[in-house]
């Protein structure tokens, strides 16, 4: 598990940011674990509602590009979310839990990525997508 400051890898600040723990990260997959918070801005009447379960996907892909760019000492580029398909909702947590969230590489072509997202509480499915991502290129 790795206990860095997860904006090192993230573009986001608070109160935007939808992730807590980077837990592992690898070529690719990455896991992350969100705390959500009473007053995360996605939550309402004490729900984390669809677009912050969105929102921590999105981050999540986007912290395995910050964490390899950190790996191997380049600056961490900024991604943008092209495409959101196949996404189910299937259920909304409260306030107070820890979820779980699994991003898998699918496929990469230059500057385009797309990933499998899945975002769990205590085992169970919550909401998943797939997440076509583009990263910036420098100029």
């Amino acid at each position: 598990m790795h206990h860095e400051d997860i904006t090192e890898y993230i573009p986001q600040r608070p109160p935007i940011v939808m992730i807590s723990r980077l837990i592992e990260a690898g070529e690719k997959n990455i896991r992350t674990e969100l705390d959500v918070a009473a007053d995360n801005v996605f939550v309402e009447n004490g729900t984390l509602m669809a677009p912050g379960l969105v929102e921590n996907i999105a981050q999540t892909a986007a912290a395995r590009v910050g964490f390899l760019a950190r790996r191997d000492n380049v600056p961490v580029p900024l991604g943008f979310i092209g495409a959101i398909q196949n996404l189910e909702v299937l259920e909304l947590p409260p306030a107070g839990s820890t979820l779980q969230t699994e991003i898998l590489i699918t496929h990469e072509l230059f500057n385009a990525t797309v990933v499998k997202g899945s975002v769990q509480l205590n085992g169970r499915t919550l909401a998943q997508c797939d997440m076509k991502i583009f990263i910036a290129q420098k100029p």
